[in-house]
């Protein structure tokens, strides 16, 4: 192992140690990639072309037995020389490129040669939709897992971790190196198996609970003479661990792991004994439902009681004993009660299947049956539903994705939108972006946007534009941000008697199905974010001479860099396409965060374009201002346990 300053390294668990950094150390980074000292010159990553090219010569008359022998090769310069070496990463990229061609008929653009190489010098490469993502990262993993690194490729989903596992498989082994992929719901031994590959695919939530996990088994940070003497010894730490370090990792989608989920600490728990907590839960949910309107405000998308919620909350508990004779606690459980019932929405963040509460990931649209929320809101909404109540949970051990992925030796990634967020990518991270250009020139159409006042407007124009591409032969993708919106318009599309596939997390296990029918002449696709990253749908013939797929966003997200993805599942490729926005203001982006104009407007049938564009860029702004000062908060609280809790001998 490469030596690494802060870094565990020549341990049987490798990572780097973190950096101590304050505010003012990320306001200095922040500074410095504004004034322009963060940069990344193209120029210099476009000179692996010509390496590549250059070490090509004679390798496809090689046979299969003598393209791995090449690569076997390949291995001890690689491990010796590290992965700095623009001769020894284009001779790899060669053998790569040469595997692809041969066992999935792909062979690397040059701009994939420079997003890989952008990734293997620690790089974010950003690259469009469509650009050939998944096939651009064996480059650097392959590349990384012949110089002996554990390779992580971490997605956001299951769903896409084992579809690029499988897709990828064919190229990797063509080289002598093996592929695991990590899913919900594997065993412990099938885990371990799976990280011990040379290349792992896997979903950020499913490693970073595993490392948590060992994390426990270690009693907090690794010990490197202890686990020496422990493996030297024949003893059971390390057959009881599951990951090998984290020593490498590509974050596919990195904007959406690295930045837009890192509001929300990951919390490893185990289930409590009951005891009177029901009681308690039940109490404080009908406490919550007896205050008026007046009693209680929404500040940065919490609860907070009003002065006069307080007074009424105190007459209201004289009657009860024990813990609701405490005013902190009182209004502790209380507002948890009054987020259960305004804040969490059936069909929107959670779903009800089999008597159980189920929360929707609302960055993928997709199902945590194995996740739950904690300080008893989780038990709250079980009760506003009706539903078994399950035991409250423990924190055993937690972690943010900023720590956790500082974490590693080697991090670097892809996506198709980093550019808006890259000073805080640099000052958390240390992650430069690299936009790539597109192999061929874009032909994307975004029309205007259309913006009314009330939904019903809107979904009445919805119809009206899905109406008129389908006439025209062309596919239509319609994007919701929640199961209910989603189902909404299906009952819209039955009543106009339009045929169409409903995607989302009640349909989970039919969504390979319904996006390879996606591209079809006429074909309504209604998806929730289930189909805004990592979906590639392909035309069918003579789909791109209609004008290829058309996009219609029904609701903006909080980023405008998550409507870029969902706007990239057309035109991809060179392919022609076309999107728009059809946009309501009454709805929950505008309400959220924009309030005042929600109040103006909502009355309006329509707005001018240009007035609609306004309003939903400040909407917008305030989001992203709120979630970055949440992810920054969450920093600094995780930075503050980390210390108390190192000083206390717990670890994590």
């Amino acid at each position: 192992m490469t030596s690494l300053s802060g870094a565990i390294v020549g341990s049987p668990y490798p990572e780097r140690d973190e950096p101590r950094e304050g505010k003012l150390d990320r306001m200095l980074a922040t500074v410095q990639y504004f004034a322009g000292g963060v940069r990344t010159r193209n120029k210099r990553l476009e000179n692996i072309v010509e390496a590549t090219g250059e070490q090509a010569t004679g390798l496809d008359l090689l046979s299969a037995q003598e393209l791995r022998s090449r690569a076997a090769a390949l291995r001890p310069l690689l491990r010796r020389e590290g992965l700095s070496s623009i001769a020894l990463a284009g001779a790899a990229f060669a053998l790569v490129r040469e595997a692809a061609t041969r066992t999935l008929g792909l062979r690397h653009f040059d701009v994939q040669l420079i997003g890989g190489w952008a990734m293997l010098r620690g790089m974010l490469a950003e690259m469009e939709t469509g650009e050939g993502k998944t096939l651009t990262a064996t480059l650097t993993a392959a590349t990384a897992a012949l110089a002996g690194r554990a390779v992580h490729i971490i997605t956001v989903n299951d769903y896409l971790a084992e579809r690029d596992a499988e897709w990828m498989r064919p190229t990797y082994e063509a080289l002598g190196l093996s592929v695991g992929c990590i899913r919900q719901g594997m065993q412990p031994d099938a885990r371990r198996a799976a990280y011990g590959c040379d290349v792992t695919y896997c979903s950020n939530k499913e490693i970073a609970f595993d490392y948590l996990r060992d994390r426990m088994v270690l009693g907090g940070k690794p010990r490197a003479i202890a686990m020496k003497i422990d493996a030297l010894g024949g003893g059971g730490t390390n057959r009881r661990l599951l990951l090998r370090g984290l020593q490498f990792a590509i974050v596919d989608e990195a904007d959406s792991v690295l930045v837009d989920e890192a509001r929300t600490p990951l919390i490893l728990s185990a289930e409590a004994k009951h005891g009177q907590e029901e009681l308690v839960y039940r109490q404080a949910l009908g406490l919550a439902k007896q205050l008026a309107e007046d009693d209680y405000k929404v500040v940065s998308s919490a609860i907070e009681l009003t002065e006069s919620g307080e007074r009424t909350l105190q007459q209201l508990a004289q009657t009860l004993s024990g813990i609701w004779r405490g005013p902190r606690r009182r209004e502790q459980l209380v507002r948890q009660g009054l987020t259960a019932l305004h804040r969490f929405h059936r069909d929107k963040h959670y779903l009800v299947r089999e008597g159980k509460v189920v929360i929707i990931d609302e960055h993928t649209g997709r199902l945590m049956p194995d996740r739950s929320w904690e300080q008893g809101l989780h038990q709250l909404i079980e009760i506003k539903e009706e539903c078994e109540l399950t035991g409250r949970r423990d924190t055993l051990a937690r972690i943010s994705y900023q720590r956790f992925f500082r974490r590693y030796l080697h991090l670097c990634g892809m996506t198709g939108t980093a550019s808006e967020v890259g000073a805080e990518l640099w000052a958390v991270y240390r992650l430069r972006v690299a936009k790539i250009a597109t192999h061929k020139p874009m032909r994307r159409q975004r029309r205007p946007d259309q913006v009314y006042g009330r939904s019903e407007i809107k979904w009445s124009a919805v119809i009206a534009s899905i109406e008129a591409h389908r006439a025209a032969g062309r596919p239509v993708l319609v994007g919701t941000r929640s199961v209910a919106a989603s189902e909404q318009l299906a009952a819209l599309l039955d009543s106009a008697r339009l045929p169409y596939r409903l995607l989302n997390a009640r349909q989970d296990e039919h969504e390979a199905e319904i996006v390879a029918q996606a591209g079809a002449p006429g074909c309504i696709t209604v998806a929730t974010n289930m189909a805004g990253r990592g979906t590639d749908i392909k035309l069918a013939p003579g789909v791109a001479e209609s004008g290829g797929l058309h996009v219609i966003a029904t609701e903006l997200n909080d980023s405008g860099r998550i409507d870029r993805q969902l706007f990239g599942r057309c035109a991809r490729q060179g392919d022609p396409g076309s999107c728009e926005a059809i946009l309501a203001i009454e709805e929950d982006l505008v309400k959220s965060f924009f309030p005042l104009a929600e109040a103006r407007f909502r009355d309006r049938r329509s707005l001018p374009a240009w007035l609609g564009k306004i309003i939903f860029r400040i909407a917008q702004w305030r989001a992203e201002h709120a979630h970055s000062r949440a992810r920054r908060e969450l920093l600094d609280l995780d930075d503050y346990l980390g210390d108390v809790l190192a000083f206390s001998g717990r670890g994590e």
